[in-house]
């Protein structure tokens, strides 16, 4: 008896020891803005197609086949079907053990009576159950865990395939903006050719020095000498994109026409409603939620376990008796075990599970602040960019004025060439930065499409 007191107040005081653990939980704080920094947001609902709105079909054809063989997004949608299997796991072992079986035994032995050897033959028929009883939801919040695992990695599904199509849809406005630079330069070509004729045959003709020959045909080579560096860019644009489709290198099938890519109009959206649609923070908020739920089965493995287990057997020495007329034996049981020697082993595991709640934590409010981040950002970015081309539109339109009055003052002698030379170079470099800032505003009306989540929905 006095064993038994003993055993007994072991136990209770290993279970209470055991509940002690050195980490804390880290609480959350994360407040959430009322309005983005500079404004409320844009002015039209997110789509879930919004790149259709360019309305390219080689763009929505581009995307399209990027979301059905992307290497990344497959490998994505496969980790999915992981952790579904790994679910079906969990939930399995929350169900009895149940097994059977049938042997067979034939012996020659000595009879304790007569002294001779007999043969006999045993069948045997068996039946086993056993059950862990989930008192305290050790298996409960498992089963919980790998739901969240399950629910994080569909998101985590859904923002590769929010980072494909927007990583498809900015390198296909980059080619639509290479080819406009190559268009640009090839016209700038042909008007320096044009130049390079007057000049020489002014020279010719006695009009003019050498000099200015010399200098349109410096400014003729150094055009042309842009069109192989723009083509390089082209192809390595194009295996870029054939790669991220899921094609082997080839031509990209496109727009040729950059002036009819128009910016759109944005999505609106408050900073709380980016909580539910952006995928990434969906992901960190289920795992956030795995670790609770793991760190809630490592404390539960501290407390006692129940097991329940019953056996039925039939014994026969005849195997057409097994079933007919067989000697049935069964038993019924149950066990109560607490952690005792190994209970500093599961103080550790729940610390650990501890700690990686908190790192769970403090990831998804980082997560959330960079997507805030991201947001006020490109909002800044689209807005700025606009301002800037309208700028650079009006300069365009000055610098080509400039440049016919400069043409017709050389050809009429009243100026030098220095002074088209001058404009030429001032019109190239305007149209080239017309095409880069456009292209800048559209790359970040696109990546203010990936930081507002897209069209998202739950896969």
């Amino acid at each position: 008896m006095r064993w038994n007191i003993s055993l007994s107040a072991l136990l209770v005081a290993a279970t209470l020891t055991g509940c002690a653990t050195q980490v804390e939980k880290a609480p959350g704080a994360l407040p959430i803005p009322q309005q983005w920094r500079n404004q409320v947001g844009p002015s039209s609902p997110v789509e879930a197609g919004w790149w259709r709105n360019f309305n390219d079909d080689n763009l929505n054809r581009l995307v399209s086949q990027a979301l059905r063989n992307n290497l990344d997004i497959l490998t994505a949608r496969s980790r999915v079907d992981q952790y579904r299997a790994q679910l079906r796991g969990a939930e399995g072992d929350n169900l009895p053990t149940l097994n059977a079986g049938v042997s067979a035994t034939h012996a020659r032995a000595l009879s304790s009576v007569s002294g001779q050897p007999y043969e006999y033959a045993v069948f045997q028929g068996l039946l086993q159950a056993s059950y862990d009883v989930d008192i305290w939801g050790a298996r409960s919040s498992s089963i919980d865990a790998a739901t969240a695992s399950l629910a994080a990695q569909q998101a985590a599904a859904s923002a590769a395939e929010l980072t494909v199509a927007s990583s498809v849809a900015s390198g296909y406005m980059t080619l639509v903006a290479l080819d406009e630079q190559l268009r640009v330069t090839e016209s700038t070509l042909a008007s320096r050719a044009n130049s390079l004729k007057l000049a020489r045959r002014q020279y010719e003709t006695g009009y003019t020095s050498k000099l200015e020959w010399v200098q349109s045909a410096s400014e003729y080579q150094t055009a042309k000498a842009q069109i192989p560096v723009l083509q390089h860019q082209i192809a390595q644009q194009e295996n870029a994109l054939s790669i991220l489709v899921g094609m082997n290198p080839r031509e990209i099938a496109r727009r040729r026409e950059f002036e009819q890519v128009a910016p759109q109009t944005l999505p609106s959206l408050l900073p709380s409603e980016l909580l539910q649609r952006r995928p990434d923070i969906v992901q960190a908020e289920r795992l956030l939620l795995a670790a609770d739920s793991s760190l809630a089965a490592s404390r539960a493995r501290l407390l006692p376990s129940l097991n329940l287990t019953a056996s039925g057997t039939m014994q026969s020495s005849a195997l057409h008796q097994l079933l007919d007329n067989p000697f049935r034996l069964w038993s019924i049981g149950g066990s109560v075990l607490a952690p005792i020697l190994n209970r500093e082993a599961l103080t550790a595991q729940v610390d650990v599970s501890m700690a990686s709640r908190n790192q769970a934590l403090y990831s998804y409010e980082k997560v959330v602040r960079n997507a805030f981040s991201e947001v006020n950002n490109d909002l800044d970015a689209i807005e700025r960019y606009q301002q800037q081309l309208v700028e650079l539109q009006k300069q365009a339109q000055v610098v080509s004025e400039a440049l016919r009055i400069a043409r017709n003052r050389y050809q009429n002698g009243y100026a030098s060439y220095l002074d088209e030379l001058d404009a030429q170079r001032t019109l190239y470099s305007t149209q080239l930065n017309l095409v880069q800032v456009k292209n800048n505003l559209l790359q970040a009306q696109i990546d203010l499409y990936r930081a507002l989540g897209g069209g998202w929905k739950k896969a």
